[in-house]
């Protein structure tokens, strides 16, 4: 095996390479808002501050880790079974149409604490469906994974638009939006989480949903390295080959996988619908779909590793507007500029420094390596 590859320690491999690319994306970063004549370390205050400087913000950044969580284990699962399920941001369109759907039928009757398992359900339930598609098409007609995922993202945001405009907005509103919720359809605030720490959460939606967010995560962690059908699955990523000589049918472990990755996409959902907007709204994923790609790959598929890199961009969303707001010149889209750079570093240059951290960690030189590898040859 080449250097380049060769297995790290864990500290390394989930630790070290991604601070280091996040350091590199960082420092890039500081030299844009230099070039736009403004101070880096400034800029870097405000958006800490921005992020944890106050209770509410400290919500607001969490409301954001909430849906990066649900959207980053969607694409995780999709991972370790050798696929890249680049359509989280329709699903979660999809997954929204459960929620609504329940909180428009129980939302008068039912108290929020029972009306939330059924919306849960209703979630996970449509966003599986809407990624079975594309599983049944990989599975059974060899089409592939990301041509289809992205294509029914088009699709999620055409239906949305249309079961809007057509269905669920209410007479007489020019909104493309549902009614407003009842009480049982807005889910309550981690009000008094905050307060064990003598903060005070504010206007921030920080809500409930973040806790089932964490238990997914743990679930995920029991269902790829605790149970046989995460094992076939794993399998399945490292060699489809080695699966299908163990007896692994190919098909079925490609839909279940799609259908679970859809499941936890359109769980995220619940966190804009109930906990903030208390109604359906047209644009309410705000791309999150395809950040939970970035948190995936920052994570190293792993929940341990997606529930911090959730957490930094919740803090690059919340602490990119009070940037943008105590500092005029740098705009928004400069903001989405740095955020562009976490995600190349993380995502698509994630092993640009991993040939001169291995030679480092392992103590190999370049005449070393390659004695190595003929002695391994």
């Amino acid at each position: 095996m080449s250097v380049p590859y060769a297995k790290l320690p864990a500290w390394a491999e989930y630790g070290l390479i991604p601070l280091v690319n996040l350091a590199v994306a960082f420092l890039i970063s500081g030299l844009v808002v230099l070039i736009v004549g403004e101070s880096p370390l400034q800029a870097a205050y405000h958006m800490v501050n921005g992020a944890f400087g106050r209770g509410e913000y400290i919500g607001f950044t969490l409301y954001y880790t909430t849906t990066f969580i649900f959207t980053g284990l969607a694409v995780a699962v999709a991972f370790h079974c050798g696929l890249f399920n680049i359509g989280g941001e329709g699903q979660a369109y999809i997954g929204g149409i459960g929620v609504t759907l329940a909180c428009l039928a129980f939302d008068h009757t039912l108290p929020w604490y029972l009306l939330f398992p059924i919306a849960i359900a209703g979630a996970a339930f449509f966003g599986a469906l809407w990624a079975l598609i594309p599983g049944w098409l990989q599975a059974k007609r060899g089409s592939h994974i990301v041509i289809t995922t992205i294509m029914f993202n088009f699709i999620a945001a055409s239906l949305m638009n249309y079961l809007l405009n057509k269905v669920f907005k209410p007479l007489g509103s020019m909104s493309l939006e549902t009614r407003t919720f009842e009480a049982g359809g807005q889910l309550p605030k981690l009000d008094w989480l905050m307060n064990i720490f003598g903060l005070s959460v504010g206007t921030a939606p920080f809500n409930i949903s973040f806790l089932l967010a964490l238990v997914a995560a743990f679930g995920v962690w029991v269902l790829i390295w605790r149970t046989k059908l995460g094992y076939e699955m794993r399998t399945m990523g490292h060699s489809p080959a080695a699966a299908r000589y163990a007896g692994i049918k190919e098909s079925r472990i490609i839909i279940i996988t799609m259908m679970i990755s859809g499941g936890l996409a359109g769980m995220m959902a619940l966190n804009p619908i109930m906990g903030e907007q208390f109604r359906m709204q047209l644009d309410f994923v705000q791309g999150a779909g395809f950040v939970g790609i970035a948190v995936a790959l920052m994570g190293r598929s792993h929940p341990a590793g997606i529930i911090p890199a959730a957490l930094l961009f919740g803090m690059l969303y919340q602490g990119g507007a009070e940037i943008s707001f105590e500092m005029p010149s740098i705009s928004r889209d400069m903001i989405v500029i740095i955020q562009g750079l976490v995600i190349l570093f993380a995502g698509a240059l994630e092993h640009m420094f991993r040939p001169a951290i291995t030679r480092i960690i392992l103590g190999l030189s370049p005449k070393t390596r390659d004695v190595a590898a003929t002695k391994g040859a």
